[in-house]
């Protein structure tokens, strides 16, 4: 021991962590690399294997197709996909949409008319509201996203949601802002915060429409809550009254099981979805995955209700769950999730070594949590992402 220093001797006493297992198969279930767009070139070169990428806004849902051109199918050697894609109007950008469905037979609304609506307090700052783009109509967004979707029969309907916390960027700059010509436009770019929300009755009308579009086509959603966790589960277990799952009671399921063994010679027949081979369209998303979820054990009980139809997962970023000290709440929450109900994600604005970097670190942080054996835990987070993505038994 004699010449060798304290912190030598103590690295040889820390276990050195096991090295990372990228064979077996990495999968970011939320990120934003168009928000970066010269970054989608990395992507080939990543170790981690696919990303499901979000769209939020204008700017970047052509983006989005653009580069799922290229990286969306598998190759002439078989190997998989490096990119799911996801289109939708983030709630940030909300405001930017009208409901023309109330409007049938008259005009669009002027755009002062449009975001004195919409925006809390309603803004009388004329420099302000003409800095806004001009509002676009719900039903315009819905065909556009409905196009992509009919184009990647495997895309996701995202990033959608409720946020009460977000302010509209507003006309004052920061004082130490360097543009970035690498950013993709739309952005808040370096501007100050308004004191204009969006108010959330119409978040939630630009979010229930975009719920029953992927009702419509049985397609997974992303959804992003803030400040809004109850109103997110109201919203979401509004489309799907009148379709919850019967829980039997314990003599029912005694019944049914005497029932089953006395006709189970029978032939038994075939679901409709079965039979027929068409897509049972519904008012809710088949599979719903909470991105970078902040909620409290409590309101996580209320999704993982046996009666709720929809399966729901929950995913969870370093950058957002874990961003400065370990968060109790967070380890609370990741520690009562049913281990097939999981994800990981980078929620990362570029794609390359930063974002693999990140997407090691949280599944490291949830395979330590859950106590999984780090190569049990990667296998099983890719199970639930290809679970989450394609539905189960079908990837």
């Amino acid at each position: 021991m004699a010449g060798q220093s304290a912190d030598s001797v103590a690295n040889k006493m820390v276990p050195e962590e096991p090295a990372f297992p990228w064979h077996l198969g990495v999968y970011d279930a939320h990120c934003h690399p168009t928000d970066t767009a010269a970054s989608l070139e990395q992507i080939p070169r990543m170790r981690t294997r696919a990303l499901t990428i979000m769209a939020t806004r204008g700017q970047d849902q052509d983006l989005v197709a653009h580069f799922a051109d290229k990286l969306y199918s598998r190759n002439e050697e078989g190997e998989e996909r490096r990119i799911i894609p996801a289109f939708g109007w983030h709630p940030w950008f909300s405001h930017q949409i009208y409901d023309d469905q109330p409007l049938a037979g008259s005009g669009p609304p002027t755009r002062q008319a449009h975001y004195q609506r919409v925006l809390t307090p309603p803004p009388e700052d004329e420099d302000f509201i003409c800095s806004l783009p001009e509002p676009r109509p719900l039903s315009g967004l819905l065909r556009q996203i409905g196009s992509y979707l009919g184009r990647y029969p495997l895309a996701l309907v995202g990033e959608i949601g409720l946020d009460r916390a977000f302010r509209v960027p507003g006309l004052q700059m920061l004082d130490d802002y360097e543009e970035d010509p690498a950013v993709t436009s739309g952005s808040r770019a370096g501007r100050r915060l308004s004191p204009y929300r969006v108010k959330v009755e119409h978040q939630q009308r630009i979010l229930n429409a975009q719920l029953r579009l992927a009702g419509k086509l049985q397609r997974a959603v992303s959804v992003h809550g803030v400040a809004a966790h109850g109103v997110v589960y109201e919203t979401l277990a509004q489309t799907w009254l009148g379709y919850k799952r019967n829980v039997p009671s314990k003599r029912e399921r005694k019944r049914r099981v005497s029932f089953n063994a006395a006709h189970e010679d029978d032939d038994g027949g075939e679901s409709e979805v079965a039979s027929s081979g068409a897509i049972m369209s519904r008012p809710y998303p088949p599979r719903i995955c909470l991105h970078s979820y902040s909620g409290t054990p409590d309101t996580l009980r209320q999704y993982l209700q046996p009666s709720v139809p929809a399966t729901i997962f929950f995913s969870f970023s370093r950058l957002v769950n874990f961003c400065s000290s370990p968060s109790d709440k967070a380890v609370a929450v990741i520690r009562a999730i049913p281990e097939d109900r999981i994800l990981a994600e980078s929620d990362l604005h570029a794609a390359g070594d930063r974002m693999d970097e990140l997407m090691e670190e949280i599944v490291r942080t949830i395979c330590q949590i859950k106590a999984w054996p780090l190569e049990q835990g990667v296998k099983q987070l890719a199970l639930n992402w290809k679970n989450f993505v394609f539905g189960e038994g079908c990837s």
